[in-house]
């Protein structure tokens, strides 16, 4: 099954459950990847759908940041909340250990030897880790073991 079926059966199940806070961010999750499928005219797939996930995953944490910033724990807990059901759409995450190996081939790969070379390398590890580690993390990795 892709994974926007699942999620259509998760809003069925959330339906059927009354579970009004659920449904209201898968709805939002849907809404995301069918705007995308009509600005585009495209049927998307997996990779196009998980990386809608990851922006929304992305917009949760930094509004996450600025509601604790502003002492709104209300707003927090809203926001955490529908963290935790978008985090449920993303593909098993790597370890770090498996994200230092991937970083060290890429490396490796691309003849990377500064800091100004991590593009190059960056451009190598987007697609193989999208959805599976956080591009932050990976960025910081590349760049500590460039300095380095």
């Amino acid at each position: 099954m892709s994974l926007k079926g699942r999620i259509t059966d998760d809003m069925k199940t959330a339906m059927r459950a009354r579970d009004t806070a659920r449904l209201g961010t898968i709805r939002l999750l849907l809404a995301a990847v069918k705007q995308r499928e009509v600005d585009e005219r495209i049927d998307l797939g997996d990779d196009a759908v998980v990386s809608i996930v990851e922006k929304l995953i992305k917009q949760r944490k930094d509004s996450i940041s600025q509601f604790e910033a502003a002492g709104r724990d209300d707003l927090v807990m809203a926001e955490q909340a529908e963290l935790v059901v978008l985090q449920a759409y993303l593909p098993e995450q790597l370890s770090t250990a498996e994200i230092e190996t991937a970083v060290a081939a890429a490396i490796t790969e691309s003849g990377a030897s500064s800091v100004k070379d991590m593009g190059k390398v960056m451009g190598l590890l987007k697609s193989s880790l999208a959805g599976r580690a956080d591009m932050g993390q990976v960025s910081a990795q590349i760049k500590a073991r460039l300095a380095g």
